[in-house]
């Protein structure tokens, strides 16, 4: 089978990106994840500086036997404002992959669709982010995109709003190659990052200044200095990818999966959730990997961020919570309220 055939089938199957890479190791950005690695840049997320960061230098530690990887792209945008144009204070801002289903699901049964009509019966593995892959350096290898300055993979035709996925298989097939990188002068993204995450230089994020880790990955507190950058956000950050030029005429998803539940809530309404309530809420989202305390956290912040007298009630029911991190971010956030204005006697 020809590659041209495996892009139509993967269309088929839902993916507006398709190409192949060689299943080999690419030893010059193997080298930069390593080093990343090593200068600590991963933060407390172990799951890429335990054993997995070396299965990340081969794909043939994850399958012996691959000897290509078909890269498939699945477009996320939607119609929405963006987080840059978010106006109202009373409201939280969850990233845009997380408004609708989680993206793990439908992207493995996509791929598994695919894997079907392709007749793999090779040995053949299904990836979807969370396995130890350079899965970005292998999109950018099979042509769906380069990485841009703010690291994520950007497709000319379509932008950066794309979740990743691969198969890899024992088949041989032939080859994509890259595309060019076209970020050129360009530094938006890196201008606009609140947190100061993206390296001067670009293709580079020190996640232990980026707002994502803060409100996703971090288990504890975040750090003081830099909680006033976070803004509204209280599930992830699409900053830099807003600002993005090659966004600015991005398609607008196709799949009911990802149309948006979780666009902007309220913030006031997210503090009263019960830990059932969250549960049940966000059951298929993938807000739930912030956890309960950690999303109360992230709303505390949001709202002391607002400034919003309004939102002094609901605070200070929060700096009563259990949880320590929820009352010492939610004591915070009182203290970054305006003070309520004096009453005046007629």
């Amino acid at each position: 089978m020809t590659a041209a055939q495996i892009t139509s089938l993967a269309r088929d199957c839902g993916f507006e990106l398709a190409g192949i890479a060689r299943a080999e190791p690419l030893p010059n950005d193997s080298r930069r994840y390593l080093d990343w690695v090593d200068r600590g840049m991963a933060g407390a997320m172990g799951y890429l500086t335990d054993r997995r960061a070396i299965v990340r230098t081969d794909p043939k530690l994850l399958l012996p036997s691959a000897r290509s990887i078909i890269c498939v792209g699945k477009l996320y945008n939607g119609p929405e404002p963006r987080s840059t144009e978010l106006q109202d204070a009373e409201l939280g801002w969850v990233s845009r992959y997380a408004w609708g289903d989680d993206y793990h699901h439908v992207v493995r049964r996509g791929l598994e669709k695919l894997a079907g009509k392709l007749g793999l019966h090779h040995e053949c593995k299904i990836c979807v982010d969370t396995a130890p892959l350079l899965e970005r350096s292998y999109a950018r290898e099979a042509g769906l995109g380069w990485i841009g300055k703010n690291t994520c993979l950007i497709n000319q035709e379509i932008g950066s709003w794309v979740f990743l996925g691969e198969i890899l298989t024992s088949l041989e097939i032939e080859a994509d190659s890259p595309p060019p990188d076209r970020c050129g002068t360009c530094t938006r993204c890196i201008d606009a990052c609140p947190t100061q995450a993206i390296a001067p230089q670009g293709y580079e994020i020190d996640a232990r200044r980026c707002i994502p880790y803060f409100t996703i990955e971090l288990h504890g507190a975040a750090p003081e200095e830099l909680r006033a950058a976070i803004g509204q956000h209280i599930f992830g950050c699409d900053i830099c990818q807003d600002v993005c030029p090659w966004n600015g005429r991005a398609p607008i998803a196709e799949e009911p999966a990802f149309e948006p539940r979780h666009f902007a809530p309220p913030l006031e309404e997210l503090a009263g959730l019960s830990e059932d309530e969250f549960r049940a809420r966000f059951h298929a989202s993938p807000i739930q990997r912030a956890k309960y305390a950690g999303f109360l956290r992230n709303v505390a912040v949001a709202m002391g961020n607002s400034k919003l007298e309004k939102f002094r009630e609901p605070l200070q029911h929060l700096a009563t919570f259990p949880n320590e991190l929820v009352a010492e971010h939610a004591r915070w956030a009182i203290e970054q309220l305006l003070p309520a204005p004096a009453s005046t006697s007629s």
